[in-house]
């Protein structure tokens, strides 16, 4: 159906136009004046136009040149009562189609309209060409049901003012005004405000809940900034929560207002006729309201229409803009910690080209451009670039290995090279290598080792001294009195006994220093274990002789072979013997158990005190160099056994109380072979 608009002041005139067509093919809307006319030429409402030209002169041209400046394609029919050449070719040269004489003749116009491809051929055939009673339509009910008539000039006038706020893409406030003005310039929007949920700015402190709901203005034309400062608009009540919850244009005197006096009250201090949602898909994430024209007139649903489907773009916009912003933020972020950390960090493109370098890789690897603060590859050490364009090529990354520069002697780096990927991608699009610096650490690992051993040394020096002193002072004794008392018996038996336990005292010092400085087997051979064990309980009465020591051998009937160094071995379980011997001197018995693994390939030696065993904590103290709980020794025995047992590859096991029980892991001749 074609829409034809009828310009004239007289609405009788109007209706002698629709009389005289066919209204069930052609649609009439009448118009006051010309400023009424703005909305349906600018958007191409209208397939002709019948202009009431009674006037002759000025004022009729002025009405023909703002109507061809609104739309100047649509066909232009002018009546008029008096006529003449003049004032015709006159509106002829202004953009007038075609000049009819008053009255309006049915057959001429439909004919003149059929012409210009407006009308159908059958159509005003019945009408009768003098007046009408015809009752005239609601123009504003047309409109609104009205199909748009496309007019490319103007569509393309629409698309090129609404791109120009694509300049403001990444600044959501600077969009908003430049919208209003849009709509301004389009519609004479009189005036209007966006309220916008905004959101919240990457990783700042988190707003309340009340707050979250709550709309406030972001841009306004019309509007005193002192009332929109103090104004904002709650989803939860009022205004927001009927336009979020409907979705739709809402009209001030629609019955979904009328019944909230709180959306009323807040229509009219903004002074606004019209609220609609502002999307992005399916979330709300802001609402505008707007008043009529700047003319007092009503926006007409149509324009409605085309404002809601500009605001679901600008609502896609405003969701593009948050996401810029977060990603912004936490590019900012990353970009803040990478900066900001000790470790040095460099990012190299697939190019070879440094997309990242913070302040520590600027310091370590940077100092060819020190002057101009510029970082370039050729800064890395070329053992780096290596390694670097390995990774970038094969895409595998590389395990953490040290790095020490040629020209820093005393530097050491600890470098990782890990790839980064796009998805479906097998090659890395770039590289992320890391130093850490570990000069600092590894002096300072330096400096603790050294004073560990000085400390060791002191201790050690102050406990040999202690202990070679203890073994001494009967020599020393005896040796006072030798001249005097040379000739008496008991006093040669009483040197006799010190002597010989002053060298026993020093032999096992000996001993114990030489296994500790020992730094691994000396021979290896095949022995019974029973055999050793017999020996070094020996040799462990030797150096504590006790009356009623015993020991008793279990070995289950299956003798037991062990490998390594015999002699050490031999030391190692005396020194744990002689540990369990003055566990209880009063009853110093011992108890060993042999045990094979046949699944694991190790002999298992138990020595079982009959004292009153390890405590947790000293069960954990006891094979530290230097700790004893007696006034006598120096504290290695155990330490000592521990480092042969574990150069056999064995394993030294202290049992907590209630048993005193000391557990020797060792391995077999099957497994040693």
């Amino acid at each position: 159906m074609k829409t034809i608009l009828v310009l004239s002041p007289h609405p009788i005139f109007a209706e002698n136009v629709q009389a005289s067509l066919d209204t069930a093919s052609v649609r009439i809307i009448h118009r006051l004046n010309a400023g009424e006319c703005e909305p349906l030429l600018v958007h191409g409402l209208v397939t002709a136009c019948i202009l009431d030209a009674d006037l002759l002169g000025v004022e009729s041209v002025w009405v023909i040149e703002t109507l061809r400046r609104f739309n100047a394609k649509v066909p232009l029919i002018a009546f008029t009562e008096k006529n003449s050449p003049e004032w015709e070719e006159e509106v002829f040269l202004r953009g007038v189609t075609q000049v009819l004489p008053k009255p309006v003749r049915a057959r001429l116009l439909n004919s003149i309209l059929e012409r210009l491809g407006v009308a159908s051929p059958a159509a005003g055939l019945s009408a009768h060409e003098g007046g009408s009673t015809t009752i005239f339509r609601n123009p504003t009910a047309e409109l609104a049901n009205a199909p748009r008539a496309v007019n490319v000039t103007q569509t393309l006038d629409i698309i090129r003012n609404f791109s120009s706020i694509l300049t403001h893409s990444l600044n959501a406030e600077g969009m908003l005004q430049q919208f209003l003005q849009f709509l301004r310039e389009m519609l004479s929007v009189n005036r209007a405000a966006i309220f916008l949920n905004r959101p919240e700015a990457p990783f700042a402190e988190n707003i309340s809940p009340p707050d979250a709901r709550l709309l406030r203005s972001v841009a306004s034309i019309g509007l005193t900034g002192g009332l929109l400062e103090h104004f904002s608009i709650s989803l939860d009540s009022g205004l927001g929560a009927i336009v979020s919850r409907l979705g739709r244009i809402v009209r001030r005197d629609s019955q979904e207002i009328l019944s909230n006096p709180a959306a009323l009250k807040e229509f009219e201090m903004l002074g606004a006729q019209v609220a609609m949602p502002i999307t992005s898909r399916d979330t709300l994430v802001g609402v505008v309201v707007f008043d009529g024209r700047v003319t007092g007139e009503q926006l007409v649903n149509s324009e409605l229409e085309l404002i809601f489907r500009l605001l679901e773009q600008v609502g896609l916009a405003l969701r593009n803009i948050s996401l810029h912003d977060q990603l912004s933020g936490n590019h900012e972020l990353l970009s803040g910690v990478l900066r900001e950390l000790s470790s040095a960090c460099v990012v190299v493109g697939r190019d070879l080209k440094i997309l990242h370098a913070n302040k520590a890789a600027r310091r370590h690897f940077g100092r060819k451009n020190e002057r101009t603060g510029g970082f370039d590859f050729t800064d890395l050490p070329h053992a780096l670039g290596a390694k670097i364009y390995q990774v970038l090529k094969t895409g595998a990354a590389l395990e953490p290995f040290r790095f020490e520069p040629e020209n820093s002697p005393d530097t050491v780096y600890s470098i990782s090279i890990a790839p980064f990927r796009h998805e479906n991608s097998a090659a890395p699009s770039s590289i992320l290598l890391t130093a850490d610096d570990l000069s600092q650490s590894e002096q300072l690992n330096r400096l603790q080792i050294e004073t560990a051993n000085l400390r060791l040394v002191r201790n050690m020096a102050d406990r040999l001294a202690h202990e070679i002193g203890n073994a001494m002072v009967p020599l020393s004794t005896h040796q006072q009195l030798l001249a005097e008392q040379f000739d008496d018996r008991e006093f040669r038996k009483s040197l006799d006994q010190a002597m010989s336990d002053g060298v026993k005292r020093v032999s096992r010092l000996v001993s114990q220093m030489r296994f500790l400085a020992r730094d691994g087997q000396i021979k290896t051979e095949t022995f019974p274990a029973e055999k050793l064990l017999e020996e070094a309980y020996q040799e462990a009465v030797r150096q504590q002789p006790m009356k009623g020591a015993q020991m008793k051998i279990d070995n289950g009937g299956q003798p037991s072979v062990l490998t390594g160094d015999r002699s050490a071995l031999k030391h190692a379980l005396s020194e744990i013997m002689l540990n369990a011997l003055q566990a209880n001197p009063k009853s110093p018995h011992i108890g060993v158990t042999l045990h094979t693994e046949n699944g694991t390939r190790a002999v298992t030696i138990e020595v079982a005190d009959s004292g009153t065993g390890f405590s947790a904590e000293t069960a954990k103290k006891v094979p530290a160099p230097f700790y004893t709980t007696r006034n006598i020794g120096l504290g290695l025995g155990l330490s000592v056994s521990q480092k042969i047992i574990e150069t056999h590859h064995g394993k030294l096991e202290i049992v907590p109380a209630p048993a005193g029980l000391v557990r020797v892991s060792l391995p077999n001749e099957k497994a040693v072979n």
